[in-house]
Formats: C-alpha cells, structure tokens, sequence
C-alpha cells in the first residue's frame, strides 16, 4: 500500500514547507503551519501533461496593447438591496467571486437567500447550501415571507458535483453556503482544511470566471473576527466583504475589505426584523437618536464611510479610578490611539487625567476606523471631566497631531452639509475645512490648535 504523502502549509500566507516548523518563514506568524494529506496525483498530474502537450501543440497566445482592448461598460446585476448595491460598487458583476463573512447568526444565509429570491424572478439562480438541508431553507424562506416559486436549491458538499450542477443549470447567479463544508474528490484532507478550501474556492472561481456567473461564497469568521481559512482565499476572490452585527442589537453592518469594482471600505446598514434584513435608509438618523436633556461627555460628530458621510455619537465618561494603573477602555475605537490622544491632551490642553478611569464608546456598535473622530473624542472627555454638556446642536470632527494641532480631513464640505441637513447649528472643524461660502443656518467655528478647540466649547 502506498504511503500517504503529507505537506505543511501555513493558513495565513499559503506558503508550503517539507516539515513543520513553529513560526512561518515568509508571513511570521507563530504555530500557523499545519499538516495537510495530500491526495493522488495521477489524474491531476496527466491532466496537466496533456494540457500542457496541447499548449505547445497549438497557436502561442499573442499579447496585446492595453489600448486596443475593449473597455465595454460593464452592466451590474441590482440585487434589489441598495445598501447591499453600495458596498459591491453599483451591484453584482457577471463573472465575479464575492465572499461574504460573518460571525454565526449575523445574517449571511438570510442576506443572501432573500437577494437570491429577488434576482429569481427575472434570471436564473442557484442556491447551494451545504450547512443546512432543503426543509430548512424552505421553512426559513417561508417564514420571511420570500417569494418561492423562482428559486432552484441543492444540497451538496462535493465541489465536482457542484461544478457538474452549474453546467448543467447554467444560473447567472450561484450562492455557496459555505465554502468550508465544499470538499474536492481529488484531495484527501478533510472539508475545511487549507487544501481544501484553497482547491475548492479555486475551482468555483475559475468556472465564474468562464462562464459570467455571478459566484457568492459564505465564509466563517475566528475569534478574533477574520476570515477564517487561508489568506489566498482572500487573494482569489473579487470582493471581500464582512457582516458585522452584536447580539444585543437589532443593526448589523455590511464593510466592504476588498473590492476591485468599487470603493474599499463602503459601508451598509441593515436592520434585522420579523421579515428579515431591512436596509436602513437614513443611517445617521439611527445613530443619532439622543435623550432629550444634554449629558456631559456626549458629541456628535461625523465620520466618512466609504462614499457618504454618517453622523454618530462618541460618549466618554471620567472617572477616578482606585486603581494602581487606570483603565483606558474603547469600544468602537483603537485603544492605543485613545491613549495617545490621552497624552495630547495632557501635554497641549494642560488638562491631567492620569488618576482618572477613561470610557470611550461609538453609540450604535459602530466601528470608527479614520482619524476625524480624533477631536470629537477629546471634547468629550473634556465634558465628562469638567461635568459641562456640549451643546445639542454642535457636531465635531478634525484630526489631532501629536503637537496639538488640527489636521484637515478628506470631504470636509460633504461632512457640513450632512450635519446641516440634520439640522444642527454649530460646527467645530479644522482650519483648512472651513467652508469657503457661508452654509445657511449653520455657524463654522474653524480652529487651528487644541487650545482653541477647548475655548470654543467654553
């Protein structure tokens, strides 16, 4: 009997070694190499001799100019979810692989299966759920109130079965759920495994790209929030984007992390109701749902996510802490840069919190990821240490340097206009965003230094 061939592979960069080793040579990371089984390589291997014996048999590709390729406008495919277009760029390319991620019972099968209900009407799809069986997709389509007649489903992990269905069906759009349960004949690990998943996306991917099928992958998150399987997975794909959404909350947030027919980084909020994932409209209204009385250490102020600014409230509480080393908690925020905006505030608004307890937190489980929130956050811990409420109608937002000045931030006009349009009155930006026309009704206080930031609050 032949001896089983093994190789190690590292899940984070893909990279092949003959033995097992603790840390990865070309990525770094540490205990990422695992064992993988290798199958047999007769079919594979004769496979490619022969493609490669018709290779040379045939014509040699010709390169051409850049210039003379057809550049046609590509037509999108609307999945019927505008928030869901906005991420992908204007909605679905033909031909394209989009991974879809999320913690479990974030939403993904239920995002996807009512787009897949409403492209049925009007083109041919195909939903594959592996995690599941048919009854329980049905009960949940039912149970939402889908419509139902349109929709083909299929139960299967057998990624050549899979490949035979979409031959056969042709569908112009194709769900996966998920790649981790697709295994491959061919490969001897089991389902989920490196190998697998990279063999399988591969296969899925290249019949998208052949075809123009539209290719939706479901995808598994770590602990740590990240895709799980190899980082090539990532690389193979077209577009990467992540459901993000908290147990306690009712919002779940769709980011765009890799995208190569939109912008990176787009940002869509959906709701999570009795009839599924409801798109929300207006966002910033949402986030900005405040108690009537003003409270110190509260602010508005407005971040830029993706194409579109959104309003979101930023709270800080101080508080003196009994502890040795006091707590610097962000929920919603880096934490290092938290505690370097501490120092900044030490150091040029001659304000002390060192013995203090410090809480920063976005309202809404929203994740701050730019720099703008910067001044929003330090007023607010002002206001908390000194006791002072912000006025209700001042929104905020500017960069902080480690010197204490105040840094422009990209679509600053876009930014007032969006806050004017919620109806607030008072505007604390940076020098070089203030408007260069006055913005009707509103009152743009611009400021250069942290110091002046904090007089203008008095």
């Amino acid at each position: 009997m032949a001896k089983q061939k093994t190789a190690f592979v590292c899940t984070e960069c893909g990279s092949d070694y003959s033995k097992w080793q603790g840390q990865c040579s070309d990525c770094g990371a540490w205990n990422t190499v695992t064992e993988v089984r290798l199958g047999p390589a007769g079919k594979r291997g004769a496979a490619v001799s022969a493609g490669n014996r018709a290779g040379f048999a045939g014509a040699r590709p010709e390169a051409k100019l850049l210039a003379d390729i057809a550049t046609e406008a590509v037509v999108r495919i609307a999945s019927g979810a505008g928030e869901f277009d906005r991420v992908l760029g204007g909605g679905l390319v033909p031909g394209s692989a989009i991974l879809v991620g999320g913690s479990p019972g974030a939403g993904k099968s239920t995002l996807l299966l009512q787009t897949l209900c409403h492209l049925a009407r009007g083109r041919p799809c195909l939903y594959i759920t592996g995690e599941e069986s048919l009854q329980q997709v049905a009960l949940r389509a039912r149970r939402l109130g889908l419509p139902m007649d349109q929709l083909r489903l299929m139960a299967e992990t057998n990624v050549e079965s899979i490949l035979a269905a979409l031959e056969g069906d042709a569908p112009d759009v194709v769900v996966v759920d998920s790649i981790q349960v697709v295994h491959s004949d061919d490969i001897a690990s089991a389902p989920g495994s490196v190998s697998q998943v990279r063999e399988c996306a591969a296969a899925l991917t290249r019949h998208a790209k052949q075809s123009g099928t539209v290719l939706l992958l479901v995808g598994h998150v770590t602990k740590d929030g990240s895709l799980a399987g190899p980082k090539v997975l990532e690389h193979m794909i077209d577009c990467s984007i992540l459901l993000e959404g908290s147990d306690d909350s009712r919002f779940r947030t769709l980011r765009g992390q890799k995208n190569r027919f939109g912008a990176v980084n787009e940002l869509g909020i959906f709701a999570m109701t009795d009839g599924g994932l409801r798109e929300v409209k207006n966002p910033s209204a949402i986030f900005l749902d405040r108690s009537e009385e003003a409270s110190s250490g509260s602010a508005v102020m407005v971040v830029w996510e993706g194409t579109r600014p959104l309003l979101v409230e930023i709270q800080a509480l101080v508080d003196e802490s009994a502890l040795g080393n006091p707590r610097r908690v962000a929920v919603g925020l880096e934490q290092n840069r938290l505690a370097m905006l501490l120092a900044v505030l030490h150091r040029h608004g001659g304000l002390h919190v060192g013995d203090q307890d410090v809480f920063a937190n976005v309202v809404g489980g929203v994740k701050v990821l730019e720099t703008s929130a910067d001044l929003a956050l330090l007023l607010a811990i002002v206001s908390s240490f000194r006791d002072r409420p912000l006025p209700r109608d001042l929104v905020i937002f500017g960069e902080v340097g480690l010197s204490g000045e105040i840094r422009p931030v990209p679509s600053g006009q876009e930014r007032l206009a969006e806050a004017a349009k919620h109806g607030f009155r008072r505007a604390i930006v940076p020098k070089a965003n203030a408007p260069k026309s006055a913005i009707p009704g509103m009152e743009v206080v611009p400021v250069r230094r942290l110091q002046e930031a904090l007089a203008a609050c008095e």
